[in-house]
């Protein structure tokens, strides 16, 4: 049996006679920029996250970075990240011309240990970007005590949790501001790059309009310096298609990673934790084992489409030699990256890819 790691191929055919006709109607008035489904989408999206505002951006890294620049964080500035995420966030950062500053991970949840958050904090700190890593919400009330104690800003970098919730709020609603990415991977995909950012500060909404299309509100009236990050419209018609399916295909995602877990107890496998406090949307199913590498090439090997997430971690990145940190620094980070697997995980994925793969895992064991 074959088992990808995503599916999206049944995902259109599910939705095809809704996506085409979105498309050519788009196609037959020729409004590929900025065009009315871009509106459309923003107040749908915004209404899903329970958030005044959603701005629709080319991609969720630009999204995070155009969340500095509206906020003025920049050159001089830190900004407290972690150290397992993917180099997106820290680009975002360094883009904007701030300084990343990383903290290790929790054991059990694998998002930022926000108990090592104060002593991160210098006189340089302008914000936290916490992740929700894998789909699974950080513990944001802690995160937005001590952002109010140094007077911080609280950036959510919601990229792969799109829908997730932590005490009933949706993840994007619980911050400043938050990114998410549409790349079609994501349980929320275009059919390309695309992202938004999300807040209920209107000065930060109508900032994040300006910079993501030339620093302009009337064509050619320039106020700001911008940049082209806009959101294709056709990819706004594709995501206005997707997002009603959300919820479902989370809950879907939901008993998928229920029955992984429940297969592989009593085995060597680690599974993932879900906190008490967080309704994950399992973006990534991921384990943790021994022998990863050998594992991996098993599974591929039997036709299991698995792959690791993130196999080096930030601060071991050549790109970010310059921040100075060593091997050794974030050693709960370090462990993980040699025993993570990310299993096949789509709302699609069906009760016999699930044995199947476990079959594969156990008998790798044996």
């Amino acid at each position: 049996m074959n088992v990808p790691f995503v599916d999206l191929v049944t995902q259109y055919q599910g939705l095809k006679d809704q996506i085409v006709p979105a498309m050519e109607n788009i196609m037959s008035k020729a409004q590929f920029i900025m065009g009315e489904d871009v509106r459309l989408f923003e107040q749908e999206f915004a209404d899903y996250c329970n958030t005044e505002f959603a701005i629709g951006v080319d991609s969720g890294t630009s999204a995070l970075e155009l969340a500095l620049r509206a906020f003025a964080i920049g050159a001089g500035d830190e900004v407290i990240t972690v150290a397992n995420t993917f180099i997106a966030t820290t680009l975002a950062i360094s883009s904007a011309g701030a300084k990343p500053v990383l903290i290790d991970i929790h054991p059990e949840t694998n998002n930022i240990d926000v108990t090592k958050i104060e002593a991160a904090i210098t006189d340089r700190t302008r914000a936290i970007m916490p992740v929700h890593l894998y789909g699974q919400p950080v513990d944001m009330d802690a995160i937005t005590e001590i952002a109010k104690k140094h007077d911080l800003l609280v950036i959510e970098d919601a990229c792969q949790a799109h829908g997730a919730q932590y005490k009933g709020r949706r993840a994007g609603s619980l911050s400043d501001a938050a990114a998410f990415s549409f790349y079609p991977g994501k349980n929320l995909g275009a059919y390309g790059d695309g992202g938004a950012l999300v807040t209920n500060n209107a000065k930060v909404a109508e900032k994040l309009t300006l910079l993501r299309d030339y620093g302009q509100k009337q064509k050619y009236h320039h106020l700001i310096k911008g940049y082209n990050r806009r959101l294709d419209t056709l990819q706004a018609a594709v995501l206005r298609a997707k997002l009603p399916y959300l919820d479902a295909w989370n809950e879907a995602r939901r008993k998928n990673a229920a029955r992984y877990s429940t297969l592989l107890q009593n085995n060597e496998t680690i599974t993932p934790i879900d906190a008490d406090f967080a309704e994950s949307v399992y973006h990534l199913y991921v384990i943790r084992v021994q022998k990863r590498d050998a594992l991996l090439a098993h599974l591929h090997q039997k036709g299991v489409g698995a792959g690791i997430h993130y196999p080096i971690p930030i601060h071991l990145q050549q790109a970010y030699a310059d921040l100075g940190y060593q091997k050794g620094d974030f050693p709960i980070t370090e462990k993980y990256a040699d025993e993570i697997i990310s299993l096949p995980m789509f709302p699609e994925l069906n009760e016999e890819q699930i044995n199947y793969t476990v079959e594969v895992l156990k008998e790798f064991a044996e």
